[in-house]
This record gives structure tokens, C-alpha cells and sequence, in this order.
């Protein structure tokens, strides 16, 4: 499957005008891996173990790694957006948490550090091809270590590469790409990353007929 062309100066434009909205006054700490607030039936934190340190790909506003310092945990975060970066720091730094700038794959491929576990909601493992994206993660983790990530599940007959415009069809060209695969594609990926425990599945929406959530989860050989 082809890696689309990202072009990261015009993905960072867009990620940065989604932190002049994302961010609210009421914001506070909270972890969850459905789109939904209030899911009987999605997973919580408990899915990345009982980890002493924690890297968030694409972690957009902190606050699961601020729901995660809450615990003591140690966590860091890495986002594309300066304005969403200097937005969490702001936040979130008073709890320990670090916030780097940084193209995901640019982070991982120049960075010694090790994690006990690495997670996406809705972030990075869904903008950023798994081919890439999925090596270096494990690489990254101790042994023994998680990786756990969550997304909006594939539309049937929609695999690969995915564009997606910004704030609908009209205005400024601000797009970035997406990758959806079914859960037997995504497992794939894992397997060849060298992952091992490899779960990924949906979880239907509290609504039926609502969009689901695919989340995956897998261990470091």
C-alpha cells in the first residue's frame, strides 16, 4: 500500500488551527478511548498496564497525560502543533508532564528514550502511515511494553490512505491523511512490527447504528 504524500508545514497550519478550538476553559483531565463520554462498554486506562512512563503520539490538549500525572504516572506527550504543544504545556506542565514538538516518526527515529507503554487516542496511529510508524514504536518500548491505540473504525471498501479536508469543502485547501484498514489489516502491521498479544477490534457506539471505535492493542516481544 502506498505512503501518501504528507506535507508536514501544511499539516502543522491545519493542527494548528484545530488548537484555537480545542482547547476550552472547562477543560479537565480525563481518559477515554471511545469518541463517546459516556460508553458502558469501552475500556479505560487499564488497557496499557500498570506503566511508570508513557508517550502519547499526537497527544492533541494533555489531557489524558493529565489524567496519567494525576496517578503518577510519567508521562510525555509529542504533537505536530506548536500552538497545541505550548497550549498543553501551559495547562499540564505544573504535573510533570512533558510536551515536545515534533513529527512523530522525526521524534522517534532521534530519540534514545524507552517507554513502558505508547498510545494514540485518535492521534497519531491514525495519521501517520503503519508501516512506519508501527517499527519504531516498538523499538521504543521496553520489553514487555504496550502499545494501545484508538480511531474510528474503516468504511467499508475505504483502505489505505485516506484524504480528509478540514472544516468541510469550502475555504482553504487544509487537508491532511488518514490510514484505515480493517482489524485484520491493522494486526498485520503489528505482527510484522514484531508485536506479539495482538488484539484489535470494534467496539460498537452506545447508539446502534452510531460510528464504533477501533481500538488495538499489542505487547513488545
Amino acid at each position: 500500500m502506498p505512503t501518501a504524500p504528507h506535507n508536514l508545514d501544511h499539516e502543522r497550519q491545519l493542527w494548528d488551527a484545530y488548537a484555537g478550538s480545542a482547547f476550552k476553559d472547562d477543560l479537565e483531565p480525563v481518559f477515554r478511548w471511545t469518541q463517546y463520554q459516556d460508553h458502558p462498554d469501552a475500556p479505560g486506562p487499564e488497557l496499557l498496564g500498570s506503566p511508570a512512563a508513557v508517550l502519547e503520539i499526537g497527544c492533541g490538549t494533555g489531557r489524558a497525560l493529565a489524567y496519567l500525572a494525576q496517578r503518577g504516572v510519567k508521562g510525555t506527550g509529542v504533537d505536530l502543533s506548536p500552538v497545541m504543544v505550548e497550549r498543553a504545556a501551559e495547562r499540564w506542565g505544573s504535573l510533570g508532564v512533558e510536551f515536545v514538538q515534533a513529527d512523530v516518526l522525526n521524534y522517534l527515529s532521534g530519540t534514545t528514550q524507552r517507554f513502558d507503554a505508547v498510545y494514540s487516542v485518535f492521534g497519531a496511529a491514525w495519521f501517520t502511515a503503519p508501516e512506519r510508524l508501527f517499527p519504531l514504536v516498538a523499538t521504543h518500548l521496553n520489553p514487555g511494553g504496550v502499545f494501545v491505540f484508538s480511531q474510528p473504525p474503516a468504511i467499508p471498501g475505504a483502505y489505505g490512505p485516506q484524504g480528509m479536508y478540514k472544516g468541510g469543502f469550502a475555504g482553504p485547501a487544509m487537508y491532511t491523511y488518514r490510514y484505515s484498514y480493517e482489524p485484520e489489516g491493522w494486526a498485520r502491521y503489528l505482527t510484522e512490527a514484531g508485536f506479539g498479544q495482538v488484539d484489535v477490534r470494534e467496539i460498537h457506539a452506545p447508539t446502534p447504528g452510531h460510528i464504533g471505535t477501533l481500538i488495538g492493542r499489542a505487547v513488545r516481544r
